[in-house]
């Protein structure tokens, strides 16, 4: 009995290590399918992009041609333009950030009208970018409604998409205006996820809007607000060609061209695949590159704060 007593404690039984391993190969299985779609549909096709921009077009089609490619991109005047817009982009997206970022701000205070503006707010995004663009350049149009009403008030009609130093603006401006209702909803979830205790303390101790903006709201927002940079930086980079297309075609003078416009231009007018897949190279280095910045410099100021 002894004997038989002290064999008994020599390791679990083989039925619970199966479960066990089943237990740690759970997870892997789970998640399987989604990588296999990502790998298949994402990360494959990226990597034959990469490969095909290296070979050449026209007359050395699937020939290697090296950084030929790249060379031709940097030396077009086109090309340049777009990085250049794409630079003014990052220096407009803060904007594009703050602006739903304080109006989830207010329908979280809830405000009066707070349940309508909620709706009236997301509408824009619901709207097809061919549609908000049709609607714009009726708008915008020099002899348009919104130049009659600056022309009441004395500040005279101004050239909003024949202008090359306005017309980027203003596509941009509209590019805003119909996609911050996402943004909006991603910050009304965050907001969820925030202590109301701590705006009730900074009430209690006097602070105003501002204050309570910048020294609670912001700090429980971290990973909210570097979400929505990141996002609405792909957004702006990725998803303007229907608005380009509609507005300005690119003009005036090529000034409102993004690498997303230069592409389809590339491939889809002058049947040079090679070379737009080396401006897609470039346009996905470019995000990379600038949403490591951004998360980044977020980072360091959430552990500043």
């Amino acid at each position: 009995m002894d004997a038989a007593a002290g064999r008994r404690p020599s390791g679990p039984p083989p039925r619970r290590r199966r479960g066990s391993r089943t237990e740690r190969l759970a997870p892997f299985l789970l998640v399987a399918p989604a990588v296999l779609i990502i790998v298949g549909l994402r990360l494959w096709p990226l990597v034959l992009g990469v490969n095909f921009s290296f070979t050449g077009d026209g007359d050395r089609n699937g020939t290697p041609v090296g950084f030929d490619n790249y060379v031709t991109l940097f030396a077009d005047p086109l090309f340049v333009t777009a990085l250049r817009n794409v630079g003014l982009l990052v220096l407009l997206l803060p904007v594009a950030v703050a602006i739903p970022g304080l109006l989830a701000t207010f329908l979280y205070l809830k405000v009066p009208g707070h349940r309508l503006y909620r709706g009236v707010y997301f509408f824009p995004a619901v709207l097809s970018p061919v549609i908000v663009g049709a609607i714009f350049n009726l708008l915008l149009a020099f002899d348009g409604p919104l130049n009659a009403v600056l022309g009441l008030v004395g500040l005279g009609p101004v050239d909003w998409l024949g202008d090359p130093d306005v017309a980027i603006f203003a596509v941009v401006g509209v590019h805003v205006w119909a996609t911050f209702g996402m943004a909006l909803v991603v910050f009304l979830a965050g907001f969820a996820s925030l202590d109301p205790s701590l705006l009730d303390a900074a009430r209690v101790d006097g602070a105003s809007l501002p204050q309570s903006l910048w020294h609670v709201i912001v700090p429980g927002l971290t990973r909210t607000i570097q979400f929505v940079f990141v996002t609405t930086m792909i957004g702006m980079l990725t998803s303007m060609f229907g608005l380009l297309y509609v507005m300005t075609s690119g003009g005036p003078e090529a000034s409102t061209y993004l690498p997303e416009y230069y592409i389809w231009v590339q491939q889809g007018k002058f049947n040079q695949p090679a070379l737009a897949s080396a401006a897609s190279t470039v346009l996905f280095l470019v995000m990379l590159v600038v949403g490591l910045a951004q998360v980044a410099v977020l980072r360091r100021a959430g552990r500043e704060g």
